[in-house]
């Protein structure tokens, strides 16, 4: 038995979950999201405040989609309650964000502002700009974008998105990057010739 398939999902005070037609909708006060259970996986709702997950045989394919499930309801019951977070850092002199109408304008180095077009379901706070002191460069901008939605796949989809306009480069640590990420550094040529 998937050790995480046979935990059940605690669903929380103002959830409200709804089980029809092999398909699996979640209310809450955030947002309503629904996902297709699919064939061989049995969804329970018990009268305690869980759902539980099952499945009918211990195929491979069965046992991989058992705890697959159960993550994905539990995600959903914790997106319509509290929601999902990301932000992000776009670090370097010249280098920024704001939003325009219904688009992410990121300016970072290329000759254009880049457009990212922001989903219906995700919302970007107000992009803030600091600077920061940074080894071996001196005080640099850096703008913070934190995006948040309620679904946890389109929310991590959408901050890739943002990161792979101009991902972070290892000699002046320039670009968007997560703001938990560590970008390892390289010595320059002028720190080599040095040695």
């Amino acid at each position: 038995m998937s050790r995480i398939g046979k935990k059940p999902v605690t669903i929380s005070s103002g959830v409200k979950i709804t089980l029809a037609n092999g398909s699996i909708a979640v209310k809450g006060p955030k947002g309503e999201l629904s996902y297709s259970i699919p064939r061989g996986i049995t969804v329970q709702q018990g009268g305690s405040g869980e759902v539980t997950v099952s499945r009918a045989s211990d195929e491979r394919t069965q046992r991989a989609l058992h705890g697959l499930v159960r993550s994905l309801i539990a995600n959903m019951v914790k997106g319509v309650t509290d929601g999902f977070t990301k932000t992000l850092e776009v670090i370097g002199v010249g280098y920024g964000a704001k939003i325009q109408g219904k688009q992410l304008m990121l300016s970072v180095g290329y000759s254009e502002p880049v457009p990212i077009p922001i989903p219906d379901d995700i919302k970007i706070a107000e992009p803030k700009t600091a600077n920061i002191a940074m080894t071996g460069i001196g005080s640099v901008p850096v703008t913070t974008l934190v995006i948040t939605g309620i679904d946890k796949q389109h929310v991590g989809q959408f901050a890739a998105t943002v990161r792979a306009v101009k991902p972070p480069e290892p000699y002046k640590g320039k670009g968007i990057k997560y703001i938990d990420e560590v970008v390892r550094r390289k010595a320059g040529k002028a720190m080599a010739g040095a040695e």
